[in-house]
Formats: structure tokens, sequence, C-alpha cells
């Protein structure tokens, strides 16, 4: 009696360390949720692709997971009406929101862009469904239309404001930040002395070079392995 009181004990604990075991070692899903940038992001040579193979450098493969959920032309608003399907559906541990391009650029080019007020109403509301799950969230501000570095190129007034929105977004509701707007002007400070509109972090003053995919994915991987 006493043996199998033992055995069953020892079953007991053996199926708690399993349990725990499990979950210690679950990797976190994470999800970059975005327009044209980030659907990039996840073909081969993109920054979803890229920190995917410096996890594998870092022995962390089994860590994370890491999903692309960008579609072109996508603005705030569009996130929001897809975010059920398209992020909360799978369930995720963390998610990056990289959004702001086509809500200062379709300003410009088809009048289709999102004014200021409404773009802060969105965001707020994507936060808050995100929140709600306990996900971990990270907000990224837009990075350039163009890349002169003396702020002469169309957007970049907007685009210094709706930054902002963003920033303020991450302080009022303690989601991490990746400032790639300040990251992106930094680095064309040192390596754009030409002040050339693209060809160094972009290939059209908006989508990425190689260069720009891995400053996106360094600055990334940074701001999630941070403790």
């Amino acid at each position: 009696m006493r043996s199998l009181t033992r055995f069953a004990v020892m079953l007991t604990l053996l199926s708690g360390l399993t349990f725990l075991t499990s979950l210690r070692f679950k990797s976190q899903k994470v999800i970059f949720f975005g327009d044209s940038i980030t659907q990039e992001g996840a073909k081969p040579g993109g920054y979803i692709i890229k920190m995917t193979e410096t996890l594998a450098q870092k022995n962390l493969s089994s860590s994370y997971e890491l999903t692309g959920a960008g579609i072109g032309g996508n603005k705030v608003y569009d996130l929001y009406l897809r975010m059920e399907d398209d992020v909360l559906a799978q369930n995720p541990d963390i998610v990056f929101i990289w959004v702001g391009v086509n809500d200062v650029w379709h300003k410009a080019t088809s009048g289709t862009g999102t004014d200021i007020d409404k773009f802060d109403k969105f965001y707020t509301a994507i936060i808050n469904k995100l929140l709600d799950k306990h996900i971990r969230v990270f907000l990224c501000t837009p990075a350039v239309i163009g890349e002169k570095t003396d702020f002469t190129n169309q957007q970049d007034g907007d685009l210094n404001a709706y930054s902002q929105v963003i920033r303020n977004l991450a302080q009022k509701y303690h989601c991490g930040l990746v400032d790639l707007r300040e990251i992106f002007h930094n680095y064309e400070l040192r390596n754009n002395p030409g002040n050339k509109e693209s060809s160094i972090l972009t290939r059209d003053r908006v989508h990425l070079t190689e260069a720009g995919n891995q400053l996106v994915a360094d600055k990334m991987l940074e701001a999630l392995l941070a403790k």
C-alpha cells in the first residue's frame, strides 16, 4: 500500500515537473502587424527573416516563433478591421505594430490618408484590444518617406507629428517603443552625407534595402530580447 502511495506521489511530482518544463520552454509567438514594409519583411532578406536567422545563431529558435502579418497599402484602420482574424485569432504573446507611412503618404498621392486625430483613435483601439488579451505590445514609429537628412522630404512634418502620437501612446499605455523615425534619421546623418532621397536604407524612399532590413531587424530584436 505504501509503495502504491509513493508511486502515486512520484507520478504527481513528475507530471508537475513536466508541466512546469513545458511552460518554461514554450516558445513566444510574435506577430509583426503592418503594411507592405512588413509584408516584404517576411520574405527572404526581409527584417523578420533576418531576426529569425539571428535568433538561430543565438540558439534561441525554440524560444520565439516570428510571423509576419503585413498587407500592402494598409493604414491604421485597415489594421483595426483585420486584427481579429490576422492577429487575435493566432493567440500571440507579443505583437509589434508598424504602421503610419500610408496614413501620411496617401494624403499626397491619392488624398486617402488618415487625419491625425483618427489615426490616434484607431491606434488606441488596436492597443486596447491587444492589452485586453494580455498581449505584450511594441509600437514602432514610421521611418521615412524620403531619406534626406535636412527634413526637406515632402512628408517629414507629418511623419514627425504622427511619430509623436505613437510615442505618446507608448508612454500612456506602457508599451515598448521602437522609434524607427529617430533610428533612421540618426543612421542617415552618419551614412548619407550626400543627402540622397533614397538608396541608403530604402530603394524607393519607403521600402527597405538590405541595409534597411538589417537595421530594423537589429533594433526590433534588441527590443524583443531586452529584459
